[in-house]
């Protein structure tokens, strides 16, 4: 199984959505293994935006993810990273389909209630930098016969 980093950022916790992030991700099936609310630091915000370190919008990044309490969870199955991007839609939330979670709750990018790992490589290094290992407990869902039926 495959694991992915999602985060409701500060606007999503603000405007009550972690409900509705954690029930698309399980409906969707992926487990929850998984999840605390924290407020990110400035030296944690700057590791995780690294690669934009040198972008403009930098410190947009970083200022926003400090502003308020966020969720953070670990999300386990097939595809899980493809899987999860699915479910959030487009980066930009002018481009996100209806029924995606950007799609339906988001109005700009810089405040577009979730954060999800875009790749593998990407998924481990954000979970080492918000997660211990013995932050995360995987427990099989009987329902998975069902989720993952032909393989």
């Amino acid at each position: 199984m495959d694991r992915t980093f999602v985060a409701v950022k500060p606007d999503g916790v603000g405007r009550g959505l972690v409900g509705e992030v954690i029930g698309r991700l399980e409906r969707k099936g992926l487990r929850l293994v998984g999840l605390k609310m924290m407020r990110v630091s400035e030296e944690l915000a700057g590791r995780h935006y690294e690669a934009h370190r040198e972008k403009p919008f930098f410190g947009g990044l970083v200022r926003f993810i400090t502003s308020g309490p966020i969720v953070a969870m670990v999300w386990e199955g097939q595809d899980a990273v493809a899987i999860a991007r699915t479910v959030m839609g487009a980066t930009d939330p002018a481009k996100a389909a209806p029924g995606t979670l950007r799609g339906d709750f988001a109005m700009q990018i810089a405040a577009n209630i979730v954060h999800g790992s875009d790749g593998p490589e990407a998924a481990e290094r954000e979970i080492d930098l918000f997660f211990r290992p013995d932050e995360l407990v995987g427990q099989p869902r009987p329902e998975e016969e069902w989720i993952y039926a032909g393989n």
